[in-house]
């Protein structure tokens, strides 16, 4: 067979090599001739060609567009003759002159033609045209043409590629005859025509014997073949092979899906009390293609498989309720996200009533849910308009059911397939019963949400367009509500914990800020957007008419948080009652961090402070200057009253629990009607954002923003807050203060010497001062204070000695000198004859206490006024 194939091979290769060698010198001759055709047309029209004959000298005009135009045709030689077949130009020069051999009558005659010329000087393919002139009177003639030598010459070089492309042929058809010969064997395993047969009536066997109907169709859909399975399932005749499909009268769906031809995949159709699973697929390509067909039978594969895809919904609507339900703490949503995920899936509609305790997150124990109302708080629909109460509705239908187990009742589901069956439901309201039943709901299921024991609430399912619930739909249900109960119990949980959290920052912050004369301030807090924070601020009025701005942040979030943010802002009250300057109370403040992270009695899980921040800005309004320390917390922003803006450059300082270096504190003057803006780093720090970008826009701000203090801290809220993201949780504190200058005529000063006889004019002094500013009925409380005060200083003090009174909303007295020695207040025994200085400072004035400075010591006291509405001043 192989040797055959060869034989044959060789024979059509030999064949189309000596055709394609003849095509290929046919193709040659063609293309001579039609390239001499075309340049001797195009020599002889040429206008400059009947000229340069008519001229004195034709050759020397001829010879060279004769060269040209033979190069540009890629020809053998181009040559123009008289009328008389003289060559007056040649390729060959000796021929000029000579006369051209053949025949040129037709030429003449004004006909151009081709033709085989055989003669000197070598035989070629030509072309002849005639030249004329501008009478169309012949003057000339053009011959142009390929020498048959070029011809044969093309050819020879071509037929070694076609001895090439022949000989790969034959290789490469051998090669696949071989192969084809190769897997034939390989395919019947060696097997001769009788073991090709044997195997064929195997096979036969098996398709008759499988118990798989099998159908073969032609193109014209008559049966081939049909197995004994597809007789069986079919229940077709003996016989029926050679018939036409559409006679044999099968099932309307089968018969229909033969008839068609088109393809199936497992489409299932009954026939008789059979479901049949289908598969057709055609036999070949084109308007002869058949068909073959297998049939199945999924009776009670079908069942099967039927409860397989029940289960598998089952389990899929379980592991969306995981994924979906529970995703926040809060109760309502997560009500809501039980409703999601039912609607579609497993009921028409779906509503969620919940117990009230349950959503105002109140304590436990929870009241009886047989006697108390439900609220409702999730309502879907996935069928429109239903007459099912609104959200926030009290159900006046209860779908619950009370059983007595053990004495005690209990909420237990409810399962009812046929709603119109039922009868217990409608007592309460047979007219809303009747609305439900007239809008198409056939069954529903009721669950309550139990968490740990206690009824949260009740859910239910209803149906409409689905089919009605089977009992296997309750154990889904329970399952569902029951993963639902525990989340909604969780958020309950949360809600009440996140209540005593708030509640208890809200209490440990300032309610209002306290009556002063020194600022003007507003404040924004904004708690964060998960749990509690450690931000808080203050305004602290101080003796001397000044104030104390504080700003500070605790690490962390929720009720550790909270609760340090209140121990350390009770701690800045006390150091600043003190009357400690800035960077003394930092360091009295990170002291107290320190031992409080080291106290040993403290619960191991408690979180450290270690890392707290804070700002603390003493303000003089006397003075206009303002003292400023921070302990690791951002710079303060001021804006001076011209509308230019900056970053107060205070050293910044370790954050509290980590110093170990003195905190360093930034003294300016600032100008009236500034405005000093204190934040904590929530306001300024936004993931993906830049720092210095925001803090460019926080300065930018307060400078757009006008002078009231407020309006500026809704404009940086406005400004700063919608770049934050939803992961930024930390929570903020704002405090802008726009600061005041005691006016110059409510504070007078005198020097003192060391002499003790000066004190009563200076007393003097003071007493007329009081006058003036028409406090006489504070005078002699105020000359009393002094004059011990003044005493007390000459005496004990170094000098100089400065008084200071200072009219605000007390009178302010204050003694200052060089010394660092502080009095104490002591009782003297009725013996003593002193000691009763301070004591009756004490009794006189509403407050007293002493202020160390870098060149000694205030002692200071501040009495109230008597007649407030009328001395009082406000500042400028």
């Amino acid at each position: 067979m192989f040797a055959l194939q060869l034989a044959i091979v060789l024979l059509l290769v030999a064949a189309g090599a000596s055709l394609l060698a003849w095509q290929t010198r046919a193709a040659d001759v063609r293309s001579a001739r039609e390239r001499s055709l075309a340049c001797a047309g195009a020599l002889a029209t040429a206008p400059s060609t009947a000229a340069a004959l008519r001229s004195s000298r034709p050759t020397a005009a001829l010879q060279p567009v004769s060269l040209r135009a033979r190069d540009a045709c890629g020809i053998d030689f181009v040559a123009v003759l008289d009328d008389e077949g003289v060559r007056l130009s040649d390729p060959l020069t000796e021929l000029i002159g000579r006369r051209a051999a053949g025949d040129f009558s037709r030429a003449l005659a004004g006909e151009t033609y081709l033709e085989h010329f055989r003669g000197e000087p070598t035989d070629s393919v030509r072309a002849v045209a005639p030249v004329r002139d501008t009478d169309r009177q012949v003057v000339g003639i053009v011959t142009a043409g390929v020498d048959l030598t070029t011809v044969s010459a093309g050819l020879d070089r071509e037929l070694p590629w076609v001895g090439a492309g022949a000989v790969g042929a034959l290789l490469l058809a051998a090669a696949g005859a071989g192969l084809v010969s190769r897997r034939l064997k390989r395919q019947t395993h060696g097997l001769g025509p009788t073991e090709v047969t044997r195997m064929y009536e195997h096979h036969d066997a098996v398709l008759h014997a499988v118990r798989e109907g099998v159908l073969v169709l032609d193109a014209d859909r008559r049966l081939l073949l049909a197995n004994d399975e597809a007789h069986r399932l079919l229940g077709l005749p003996a016989g029926v092979q050679g018939q036409r499909i559409g006679a044999l009268r099968l099932p309307s769906g089968v018969g229909q899906l033969l008839v068609s031809g088109r393809k199936a995949s497992d489409e299932v159709h009954p026939v008789g009390e059979r479901l049949l699973a289908v598969n057709q697929r055609p036999t070949g390509g084109g308007h002869s293609a058949g068909t073959v067909t297998t049939l199945r039978d999924t009776t009670e594969l079908r069942e099967v498989a039927g409860q397989a895809e029940v289960a598998a919904q089952r389990l899929e609507l379980l592991y969306t309720a995981g994924l979906h339900v529970g995703t926040t703490l809060d109760v309502k949503r997560t009500a809501e996200e039980l409703a999601e995920v039912a609607v579609d899936r497993f009921a028409d509609v779906v509503s969620v009533d919940l117990l009230d305790p349950v959503i105002e997150g109140e304590e436990e124990p929870l009241p009886d849910p047989t006697t108390v109302t439900v609220r409702r708080v999730a309502l879907r629909s996935a069928v429109g308009d239903h007459p099912l109460q609104p959200l926030g509705s009290s159900p006046r239908i209860p779908p619950v059911a009370v059983r007595t187990t053990g004495g005690t009742a209990e909420v237990a589901p409810v399962f009812e397939p046929d709603l119109a069956a039922a009868t217990e439901w409608r007592r309460i309201d047979p007219e809303g019963a009747a609305h439900i039943l007239s809008a198409g709901f056939h069954s529903r299921i009721t669950v309550p949400l139990r968490a740990r024991g206690t009824v949260l609430g009740l859910a239910s399912f209803w149906r409409r367009d689905q089919q009605p619930y089977q009992p296997e739909d309750l154990a889904s249900a329970q399952e569902l509500v029951a993963r639902t109960a525990v989340c909604v119990d969780n958020a309950r949980r949360y809600a009440r914990e996140h209540g005593m959290a708030v509640t208890l920052q809200r209490s440990l912050l300032p309610g209002g800020l306290p009556e002063q004369n020194a600022v003007d301030a507003a404040y924004r807090y904004v708690p964060a957007q998960a749990g509690v924070g450690g931000d808080w601020f203050d305004v602290l009025p101080l003796p001397g008419a000044r104030v104390a701005l504080v700003v500070g942040d605790v690490v962390g979030h929720g009720l550790h948080a909270a609760a340090t943010m209140g121990r350390l802002r009770t701690a800045v009250h006390n150091f600043s009652s003190l009357d400690l300057p800035p960077d003394e109370l930092l360091a009295h403040l990170d002291e107290l961090v320190v031992r409080i992270d080291r106290d040993p009695t403290r619960h191991p899980e408690t979180e450290t402070v270690t890392g707290a921040t804070v700002l603390y800005a003493l303000y003089e309004p006397a003075t206009g200057q303002c003292h400023i320390a921070r302990a690791g917390h951002p710079p303060p922003a001021l804006a001076h009253p011209d509308g230019t803006t900056a970053l107060v450059d205070v050293p910044a300082n370790l954050p509290l629990g980590l110093g170990t270096s003195p905190f360093e504190t930034r003294t300016l003057t600032v100008p009236a009607d500034s405005r000093l803006v204190l934040y904590t780093d929530g306001l300024i720090r936004s993931r993906g954002r830049d720092l210095d970008e925001r803090l460019e826009t926080l300065l930018d701000t307060v400078a757009r923003a006008g002078d009231d203090p407020d309006e500026t801290c809704g404009a940086l809220l406005e400004a700063l807050l919608p770049g934050r993201s939803h992961t930024d949780r930390d929570d903020i504190a704002l405090l802008v203060a726009v600061t005041r200058r005691l006016p110059p005529d409510r504070v007078a000063q005198w020097e003192v010497s060391s002499d003790p006889e000066e004190v009563a004019p200076v007393r003097a002094a003071c007493r007329d001062q009081l006058t003036a500013w028409g406090l006489e009925e504070t005078a002699f409380t105020a000359e009393l204070v002094l004059s011990e005060l003044i005493t007390n200083a000459v005496r004990y003090g170094a000098p100089p000695v400065t008084v200071r009174l200072l009219c605000d909303r007390y009178l302010t007295c204050e003694v200052s000198d060089s010394s660092s020695t502080a009095p104490h207040l002591r009782r003297a025994t009725t013996v003593d004859e002193g000691g009763r200085g301070l004591f009756l400072i004490a009794q006189l004035a509403q407050h007293w206490g002493t202020r160390y400075g870098p060149h000694g010591k205030t002692i200071w006291a501040e009495i109230p006024l008597t007649d407030t509405a009328e001395h009082e001043v406000p500042p400028a």
